[in-house]
């Protein structure tokens, strides 16, 4: 059962303003800037002093003002790795989009960096070596190893890794264990294309299949 809407605490997602952007309307009632942690904040605006964490937020901001709706994704990751002086780029990709992937590194390398990568199959561990259960098999027998993916580009002493369609959750791990910062070229959706954010776009009757209970009642 999802929550009755008398017991969800509002936060910024359920917010229809966005005044904290041009702040040429109200604040809703429930509104975070209104509602203020200082002390989350003071902690937030510490880390941007930073070296490393400075250059990264400059970087990104410059990069969304000089090419905001011109450039495509793979573009913009291109202009942030220049920004950032960059000279070696991780592609940690899944091995079911290496095709995209050797598109991608063919663009990195054309801009002149160097490319290593690694794919999420790499090195061939069953997955029930690792406590995976066996029902899982039923996609194949060998584990996708993000955490391996990361330390071999921790290896290479890359400046930037970039990932290509790694499953969910499998993300998550390569975030966590890679030493270089992490941006996202691709975001595996198998069903739509990856395009993920199609389903948050697509009709009611395809909305309401993934609602749950609260979907159902409302068909």
């Amino acid at each position: 059962m999802g929550e009755r809407k008398d017991d969800i605490k509002r936060s910024c997602i359920d917010c229809g303003y966005a005044n904290c952007n041009k702040q040429d309307r109200k604040f809703p009632d429930f509104c975070t800037t209104t509602h203020l942690d200082g002390q989350v904040m003071e902690e937030a605006l510490a880390c941007y002093e930073e070296e490393d964490v400075k250059r990264l937020t400059v970087a990104a901001a410059e990069v969304e003002s000089e090419h905001y709706c011109q450039y495509n994704r793979v573009e913009e990751i291109v202009a942030f790795a220049k920004k950032l002086g960059a000279k070696k780029i991780g592609i940690a990709t899944c091995v079911g989009l290496l095709s995209e992937s050797r598109t991608l590194a063919k663009i990195f390398r054309s801009h002149g960096f160097e490319v290593a990568g690694i794919g999420c199959k790499a090195g061939t561990v069953q997955k029930v070596e690792v406590g995976i259960p066996k029902k899982c098999e039923n996609t194949g027998i060998n584990m996708c190893n993000p955490i391996f993916q990361a330390k071999m580009l921790n290896k290479e002493k890359t400046d930037l890794n970039v990932l290509v369609g790694l499953c969910v959750g499998h993300d998550s791990l390569f975030y966590k264990y890679s030493d270089a910062y992490v941006t996202t070229a691709v975001t595996k959706d198998r069903v739509l294309a990856h395009n993920p954010a199609a389903a948050l776009y697509t009709c009611a009757s395809y909305y309401g299949k993934m609602m749950g209970d609260a979907g159902a009642e409302k068909q």
